[in-house]
């Protein structure tokens, strides 16, 4: 079965928060004791019924160190949602968290849905070094959402990144299909080119193989043949 959509996602935060093992609990339900950190960037995906539309999610996990903040910087280039991931059992993971709100908006585009997430809750009882009141109260501020989650144990992972996807598509579903980005931006002065933010397909499918370029450009892409444009 054909998806609807896909939405591209990208997960960041400091190295060893646990950005991996939550994408894999996801995508695959799965968790690695020896996980090894990120290089550069890596991508999986998974399909879920969102709305009753099928909704591919295509989730780039970006390496948290500095060295490789250059490579990681392109892949926010069509997002259109992030997962902010930090430690509760790390406090400075959690203060680094406006540096990488400040970085998301300069290089994403502004409608982003971002949820911040503090991994490693099955910890917290041993040794919380965050306060969930605290981290929520942060995500409010800046106008994210907010949950807690658990690589390990699994609780709560499906839930936020499913409530990110359904904000997403709620996003997506009030925008006009077909509106190029730099059209857009053009109307809201942005005018940085990121990619179309909704595009149609006509009757074509997207290679990641053959078209890596054209995927990290893309946010979401509708089928043609659906595009009875609500």
């Amino acid at each position: 079965m054909e998806e609807d959509y896909v939405f591209k996602i990208v997960v960041i935060g400091d190295s060893a928060v646990g950005k991996t093992q939550l994408l894999g609990r996801f995508t695959r339900d799965e968790f690695f004791l020896d996980s090894k950190s990120t290089i550069g960037i890596e991508f999986q995906t998974r399909t879920v019924d969102i709305a009753r539309r099928r909704v591919k999610a295509q989730i780039w996990d970006a390496a948290g160190q500095e060295r490789y903040r250059a490579v990681t910087g392109a892949c926010y280039r069509g997002a259109l949602g992030a997962m902010l991931v930090n430690d509760v059992t790390r406090r400075h993971t959690f203060e680094h968290a406006a540096r990488w709100v400040d970085e998301l908006r300069a290089h994403a585009d502004k409608s982003i849905v971002v949820m911040l997430i503090g991994n490693k809750a099955d910890l917290a009882a041993a040794g919380r070094a965050v306060a969930a009141d605290e981290a929520a109260a942060f995500a409010e501020e800046q106008g994210l959402f907010f949950s807690e989650a658990s690589a390990l144990s699994g609780e709560h992972v499906e839930r936020a990144f499913l409530r990110l996807l359904e904000e997403i598509h709620a996003n997506v579903s009030r925008r006009p299909l077909g509106v190029a980005a730099d059209e857009e931006a053009s109307a809201d002065g942005r005018g940085h080119g990121g990619g179309a933010d909704v595009l149609m397909l006509k009757g074509t499918k997207l290679s990641l193989a053959d078209e890596m370029s054209i995927i990290m450009e893309t946010s979401a892409l509708r089928r043609a043949s659906s595009c009875s444009c609500s």
